[in-house]
């Protein structure tokens, strides 16, 4: 292990994740600032609750479409050919989707976007974990997808509710559009594509052969990660989708206050993004998830019982999503990739990021639309506990992947060896 430290290169280590973080935070930025913007876009385009959760789910599920797909075809021709490419095509929608005139327009471009941004989202997060040391798998994830919650769902609120006081909410989304390009472009400079045996050392089987995509699911935590991600993402979309007019309309806050509270979204996701996945580096990746589940389950029924109090609202939000992202972060990065071959690592967080997108992003949000639309927007929220519960069954169930884990149990269990007759 010390030669292959020394030999670690550490600047294209930092360069690369840092690149592909920023990258990852404005794919954050271009996909829920629409929800903050929603109740000013719902008067102009004459949109209601159901279209909301339409528009949601139409890019969920490209997105979902795109990272099935895309990551398998990312093992086969390398990074740099899906993550340079994705990233300017959603720079240029998300600027497009300020000008759509009409609810079947903004619907297309978001799942154009969709596309693009689930091509870019799997891909990004294998090449990652190609560009880190072993030892920091959990921390630079975290790191990478500490950036959505920051810019898109922690800045992105108070940014645009601040903006619209100066210009009109179609100029918001263009803004978006020119720091992605200048991304791709650095991005083009510098990634570099690895190959299969460089890649086997990030992996518990540490085999780099080649496979059938459909081999993942020997690898008994690739199923569970499915179902896991169904769960996070139902959570995930529901609360950033319809929390912004449950705030409004159900309890009444101002548009400051709700951009205030919403903020909590981005600020805790992304401190729990980066912290808790940096832990189960140490602790174990099986540990966290369940303390996670446990946590988000927790501040969300504090959360569902609040009432029209900003801070105890930014309270609960904030420690609810603390909680969610270190289970979407684990789950889709370290835990997916760590589980299967090094040619089948973008192929297994594409599918597990796919299928939770297409059904946990895509269908839960157009059903909590529905229901909020005919019951009530209050209702919504015990989709996202029902989904916790079922998240527990999977987090216990999980097989420990933790390169320091895994050698701590080897080293503490002996070999067995026969004591000698009296």
């Amino acid at each position: 292990m010390k030669k292959a430290n020394e030999g670690w290169d550490a600047g294209y280590e930092w360069k690369t994740v840092l690149l592909l973080s920023i990258g990852f935070g404005l794919v954050g930025m271009d996909r829920f600032m629409i929800m903050p913007l929603f109740p000013v876009m719902m008067k102009d385009l004459h949109l209601d609750y159901q279209d909301l959760g339409y528009i949601t789910g139409a890019l969920a599920v490209a997105w979902g479409v795109a990272a099935i797909f895309m990551g398998n075809l990312s093992d086969r021709i390398g990074h740099r050919k899906v993550i340079i490419p994705a990233m300017i095509i959603f720079s240029l929608l998300g600027g497009a989707s300020g000008f759509a005139g009409s609810i079947g327009t903004l619907i297309l471009i978001r799942a154009l976007m969709g596309f693009a941004e689930g091509a870019y989202t799997p891909v990004s997060i294998v090449a990652t974990i190609d560009a880190s040391k072993p030892t920091r798998h959990g921390f630079n994830i975290g790191l990478q997808q500490t950036m959505m919650p920051l810019l898109g769902l922690g800045l992105s609120p108070i940014l645009v509710t601040q903006l619209l006081k100066v210009v009109a909410w179609h100029w918001v989304f263009a803004l978006v559009s020119v720091p992605g390009l200048i991304v791709a472009l650095l991005l083009y400079r510098c990634l570099r594509n690895s190959d299969g045996a460089t890649a086997a050392v990030h992996t518990e089987t540490h085999d780099a052969t080649t496979h059938k995509w459909s081999d993942i699911f020997r690898y008994r935590n690739i199923p569970l990660n499915i179902v896991g991600m169904l769960c996070w993402l139902t959570c995930l979309v529901v609360l950033g989708a319809l929390f912004p007019s449950y705030l409004t309309d159900f309890l009444h806050l101002s548009m400051e206050q709700m951009g205030f509270v919403l903020s909590a979204i981005g600020f805790g996701g992304a401190l729990g993004a980066l912290t808790m996945p940096a832990l189960s580096d140490r602790l174990g990746r099986k540990p966290v998830m369940i303390l996670s589940v446990v946590g988000a389950f927790a501040f969300l029924s504090l959360l569902t019982a609040c009432d029209a109090s900003p801070m105890k609202l930014f309270t609960f939000l904030f420690m609810t999503l603390f909680f969610i992202f270190a289970l979407i972060t684990l789950t889709v990065g370290p835990i997916s990739a760590e589980s299967v071959p090094a040619k089948l690592m973008s192929t297994a967080s594409g599918l597990v990021i796919g299928i939770g997108e297409i059904f946990g992003g895509g269908i839960a949000p157009a059903l909590a639309g529905y229901v909020a639309k005919h019951y009530g927007i209050e209702r919504v929220m015990y989709f996202a506990l029902a989904a916790l519960v079922i998240g527990f069954v999977v987090a216990i169930s999980l097989k420990e992947t933790a390169p320091r884990r895994r050698t701590s149990v080897v080293v503490a269990t002996p070999p067995l060896v026969s004591l000698p007759s009296e």
